[in-house]
């Protein structure tokens, strides 16, 4: 797995539309549901994976530009290498966009709290589709609407259980709490 960075998360708890009583909050990488601190990638602090490189760059951000980090929660997100080609079927290789510069510091201490889903269409992530497009209600997942392993989330983009959802190339993303420090 590599490591592709940082978010911070208002992490929502699960929509009434998403009727699956097994799901409590949803962790999805996308910002669909659970947003992101900020939706603004213009202060260009991210990097080539369209995620931060630190907690403490996240918190700079912030205090900069005024944003309010009550009540967030911090992520940090490991990437398969291969992302998965729809139209081809096939395993293929990313790179960060190296426009940016990526220099990932691992956080000292981490849970593994599941693998999403995530479609790409240019370097960021556009949707998780176990939240998003509700493949969570045909899928088994956890509270957190992740995938509990990477086998199982391998074998189901192999298996074409996203394939009529978001468009865009598939990454699986293993998903962990951790804390600012």
């Amino acid at each position: 797995m590599i490591p592709v960075g940082y978010m911070a998360k208002r992490v929502s708890l699960r929509s009434e539309w998403l009727n699956v009583d097994r799901i409590k909050d949803i962790y999805s990488v996308s910002h669909c549901i659970s947003n992101s601190f900020t939706d603004d990638f213009t202060f260009w602090k991210h990097n080539g994976y369209w995620f931060y490189d630190s907690p403490e760059i996240i918190r700079q951000l912030a205090q900069e530009n005024n944003i309010d980090l009550t009540g967030t929660a911090i992520f940090y997100y490991e990437a398969y290498e291969s992302e998965f080609d729809n139209d081809t079927g096939e395993w293929k290789s990313f790179r960060p966009d190296t426009a940016f510069t990526t220099a990932v510091l691992p956080p000292l201490n981490k849970t593994l709290e599941g693998h999403d889903v995530v479609t790409f269409g240019g370097f960021s992530v556009e949707c998780s589709p176990l939240s998003c497009n509700s493949v969570a209600t045909e899928v088994e997942t956890n509270s957190h609407c992740l995938l509990d392993s990477f086998e199982q989330a391998k074998q189901l983009i192999e298996d074409g259980a996203f394939s009529n959802t978001e468009p865009g190339r598939q990454r699986i993303l293993a998903v962990y709490s951790t804390d600012w420090s």
